[in-house]
């Protein structure tokens, strides 16, 4: 990934996630297996959100809610925002053929329709769209690919990090994203010559983690 770009680098803090608390440390004691049964009786398969704003403290069996929906949930959007900005570019550059072609024309239709379906839970409550700057990465296909491929695992990451801290009414809302976001890794990773899945299992990361890598990109300009 290339250097951070000169201008405002981080999320606003609108959208800037702080101190969810991992994956795991969630104090309701919810096992990955259990995890994964509850989210597919809610309707989903896995669920949403990286987390945002306000340093929350470990949570209890009371603890999720429309509020901490709504700041999870309005992470997941910025990601979703930065998705959505860097396939439309892309796609407007149209500088790729062949299988890299065909994968940008059909992910950024993917990615309109996460934004819609998120801005659409959050009604009134979602956070403005900021400006990027994704500079070559969307017209150099090497670039690009290598991009493309950290961007899709890191919204998996931030999703699978988070999710279950969601209630279950936006876990059921929310859940058909995370395994669409899952096969663009596997379509971009086979397009670069690479293992479309080479663990077993993902690993989640926490907001943090998320953010950090978020700034180092540097594709996030302003608020």
């Amino acid at each position: 990934m290339g250097s951070p770009g000169s201008g405002v680098l981080h999320m606003s803090d609108q959208l800037r996630p702080t101190a969810f608390p991992r994956s795991g440390d969630d104090t309701r004691g919810t096992s990955r297996a259990q995890f994964v049964a509850r989210a597919v009786l809610a309707g989903g398969t896995l669920a949403a959100g990286g987390a945002v704003v306000a340093a929350l403290p470990r949570l209890a069996a009371s603890a999720a809610s429309p509020a901490q929906d709504q700041k999870i949930l309005n992470f997941a959007l910025g990601l979703e925002y930065m998705e959505a900005a860097f396939y439309a570019e892309a796609f407007a550059n149209d500088e790729f053929s062949g299988d890299l072609r065909e994968y940008v024309s059909v992910v950024r239709r993917h990615e309109d329709a996460h934004v819609a379906l998120l801005r659409k839970v959050l009604g009134d409550k979602a956070a403005k769209e900021p400006k990027f700057d994704f500079g070559d990465a969307t017209s150099d296909p090497a670039k690009f690919t290598e991009a493309a491929i950290e961007l899709e695992e890191a919204v998996i990451a931030a999703y699978n990090g988070q999710a279950a801290n969601l209630t279950k009414e936006t876990l059921a809302a929310a859940g058909g994203i995370v395994s669409v976001e899952a096969r663009h890794a596997g379509w971009i990773r086979a397009i670069a010559g690479k293992d479309p899945a080479p663990d077993a299992t993902d690993q989640p990361k926490t907001a943090a983690e998320v953010q950090a890598y978020v700034d180092q990109t540097g594709f996030v300009q302003s608020s």
